[in-house]
């Protein structure tokens, strides 16, 4: 996975950094449960061309954080990461949570950030997640411990898989996805601190809304969304695709919000193909 680096910042969380490969920068935000192995189907790829930082966001996987925090903290967690590595410029990946925080970034320091690769993500996020039951929960914790314990297993995706939460966060039930859900998701669900979700779900309570702020972003930016995500619609992701200036849209059909981990080859020839077209702007900017 690459070197993994701690280092302490003065009023800034000690965040734990996957670090991989050589060239320009991309920090890859995780989202909520997420770790910076969370992102490893994105870093492992462009880390034979780039450089990739991959932090545990503070409260997530090993970045522990003792007490109560809000958004805003993260980004002065990341303001300081950057600066630890001495990143004057980037290009910010963000998954789901990870995408709020790039835009976050973009905003707050546009010199510093390049371009963003936003996912599943929106800046007015809605969802239309259906009520859980307790058969969803139980048949969710039956198909992520099977999972674990044998990843991929054709009989657990069949029996249990199909019928938990699982089938709200993907829709094409593959070998590949459970590997990753076995892998990068289960293990992140494990270390995420009550303290994030109550930083998370407070400002989702907030009515948390940075549309009307997107014309500041002036870098080029892909969005990409899963047809059917239940946690952040299409919608809400074409809605903040349509406020920024420089954006490419693409959407995928039959998936949903774990999409990368459903179709991780065509997402990932579409970064590419997006990286080859704007790199040098990104690089100029």
């Amino acid at each position: 996975m690459g070197d993994r680096h701690n280092y302490p910042a003065a009023g800034a969380a000690k965040l734990n950094v996957y670090v991989q490969g050589q060239g320009f920068p991309i920090l890859a935000l995780h989202g909520h449960p997420g770790s910076g192995r969370s992102l490893a189907v994105f870093t492992n790829h462009l880390s034979q061309r780039y450089q990739t930082f991959a932090p545990d966001l503070r409260g997530y996987g090993k970045s522990r954080f003792e007490g109560n925090f809000n958004m805003q903290d993260h980004l002065y967690d990341l303001e300081a990461l950057l600066d630890r590595f001495q990143i004057e410029k980037c290009l910010v990946l963000g998954w789901s949570l990870g995408g709020i925080l790039a835009m976050e970034l973009a905003l707050r320091f546009p010199q510093r950030v390049t371009g963003l690769i936003l996912v599943a993500t929106a800046a007015r996020p809605r969802g239309n997640h259906p009520p859980i039951t307790w058969q969803d929960n139980l048949y969710t914790g039956v198909a992520g411990i099977l999972n674990y314990i044998k990843p991929s297993w054709q009989w657990n995706i069949d029996t249990f898989g199909k019928r938990s939460l699982f089938r709200y966060l993907i829709q094409q039930h593959t070998p590949t996805a459970y590997s990753y859900i076995a892998k990068d998701a289960v293990p992140a669900y494990l270390q995420t601190s009550g303290a994030a979700t109550n930083a998370l779900f407070t400002a989702i309570r907030s009515g948390y809304n940075r549309l009307t702020d997107l014309w500041q972003i002036e870098c080029p930016t892909l969005v990409l969304a899963g047809a059917q995500d239940r946690h952040i619609t299409v919608d809400a992701s074409l809605e903040t695709a349509r406020h920024l200036k420089n954006c490419q849209w693409q959407s995928y059909p039959h998936t949903a919000h774990l999409f990368p981990w459903e179709i991780p080859d065509q997402v990932l020839g579409d970064i590419d193909n997006w990286l080859e077209l704007h790199f040098a702007e990104i690089l100029a900017s």
